[in-house]
């Protein structure tokens, strides 16, 4: 895992083990988004699928 922050990629979720220290990002290159709604209708309903608990 890099510690470098994806300006691209804002995160606030400092329990996942890919949150940058520094900065409120995300350090992968990319990241998957999903869902646990089988019609999704707001952003509540999505899920970063990138997660990973620290």
């Amino acid at each position: 895992m890099s510690c470098n922050a994806n300006s691209h990629i804002k995160c606030t979720v400092t329990q996942c083990k890919n949150h940058s220290k520094d900065t409120d990002c995300c350090s992968l290159n990319s990241i998957t988004v999903g869902t646990h709604e089988a019609n999704p209708t707001m952003y509540e309903c999505t899920d970063c699928m990138s997660f990973e608990l620290k």
